[in-house]
């Protein structure tokens, strides 16, 4: 490992910085390793993902932040590895892995770019849906461009007036017009809006409440399709975010998913792994903020010795590794459950992506902290992980609205 200050700074010297996301052989990492109860198929796989955050992404996460840079090419070569249909079935191009091995893959992507993976996450739990919930047809003319990010997808659900947390109340309508609906409203801060070609938009074909939600997909170019400004936003730079308007937009009813007013259920399971994969993106910024700041620790001296004698500064690195440590197991046991189908599989969702969302951002923070004034220098990393990890805690359901329905299984329970 570089001795050197200089090691830290990650625009003026990236593939040194890359190298402080390799997991050490010795020392504190020994006790977080991510790698720890896995399959030897599974940390093969790991290592891919951790070998491609080292070398495809890390170099240029600040440029792609800085910049506002959406890295497609980048996202191309991490389909090829099979990172764009993850939990797809391989009969259109999908891995055909678990939810486990998803969560693995995510958190080993995320040392390198949280944003990036972020939407990778996004774009995967899309198909997924198209590929669990369309037909045959469907499936087979959407997924193996989806799978090998030849096409990109957005998810369309909040809206701008009301619909957000109560998704249920949303307001886009799709009226049916003989073999098409037609559609009209908008949908807001969506990923990749503007720049996917795939959007699977919920929308109103019935009555009030979820019951009458249904689920297109529709693609770029459709008339009466168009995209608001691109955001400024705190974080998650490399993917754009805009609203998604509808102005009579006509839709096949060929490209609905399921049947009418299966929509909001369709919604609800594409969030589940959503949480969960958002979790594990939290998790690997996590992990890499745990190494940037044993680095620091051990490189910078304050009083005529390195902060890594401050016993303060210890137990407080101690928590931060405790807290990853526990928010993994927890991510990963929901990850197992919603594989297995089991009934708590939903709340156990809920609760990793609360926890797991929450400490992290805690971890992230407080290694910004322990670099002083250096860590709030965009030449830092650690100061990117903080912005790119904060909204975790809002998207995919809100942690408040996690508490809910954690709070809500207990009491029914």
């Amino acid at each position: 490992r570089q001795p050197a200050a200089l090691a830290m700074a990650w625009r003026g010297a990236p593939r040194l910085a890359a190298r402080l996301l390799r997991l050490p052989r010795r020392g504190i990492a020994s006790c977080i390793d991510p790698s720890t109860g896995l399959t030897e198929e599974q940390k093969e796989f790991q290592k891919v993902a951790f070998d491609f955050a080292t070398k495809e992404m890390a170099p240029h996460m600040a440029e792609w932040d800085e910049k506002e840079i959406f890295p497609v090419e980048t996202m191309r070569k991490a389909a090829q590895l099979g990172f764009g249909g993850i939990y797809v079935k391989p009969d259109v191009g999908g891995s055909g892995l678990s939810r486990l091995d998803t969560s693995i893959i995510f958190e080993a992507l995320s040392t390198g770019c949280t944003s990036t993976t972020a939407y990778m996450s996004i774009h995967n739990m899309c198909v997924w849906m198209i590929d669990t919930f369309g037909n045959e047809e469907q499936r087979r003319r959407f997924c193996p461009s989806l799978c090998s990010m030849e096409k990109f997808a957005s998810y369309c659900l909040t809206e701008p007036a009301g619909s957000g947390s109560d998704a249920a109340s949303l307001l886009t309508s799709a009226q049916r017009k003989g073999d098409t609906y037609v559609l009209n409203g908008s949908k807001a801060f969506i990923s990749g809006g503007g720049d996917s070609n795939v959007y699977v938009v919920m929308c109103r074909t019935g009555g009030p409440g979820p019951k009458g939600i249904s689920c297109l997909v529709l693609e770029k170019g459709t008339p009466g399709l168009s995209f608001g400004k691109k955001e400024k936003k705190v974080g998650w730079n490399s993917q754009p975010t805009r609203a998604v308007i509808f102005e009579d937009c006509v839709v096949p009813v060929g490209n609905r998913l399921g049947a009418e007013g299966q929509g909001f259920s369709i919604a609800m399971k594409g969030l589940n792994g959503g949480r969960i994969n958002i979790a594990s993106c939290s998790l690997g910024a996590a992990h890499a903020s745990v190494l940037l700041a044993q680095e620091h620790l051990t490189v910078r001296k304050q009083f005529g010795e390195p902060l890594a004698n401050n016993q303060y500064l210890q137990f407080r690195l101690a928590e931060m590794a405790t807290q990853l440590v526990a928010a993994r197991l927890m991510v990963r046991n929901a990850a197992q459950a919603l594989q297995e189908g089991r009934e708590d599989a939903a709340v156990l969702c809920s609760m990793a992506k609360l926890f797991a969302t929450d400490e992290c951002f805690a971890i992230c923070n407080q290694a910004l902290q322990m670099h002083g004034g250096y860590g709030y220098l965009k030449d830092y990393a650690v100061q990117q992980f903080v912005r790119d990890v904060r909204v975790h805690q809002i998207l995919e359901g809100t942690n408040e609205v996690m508490r809910m329905v954690v709070a809500r299984n207990l009491l029914q329970g």
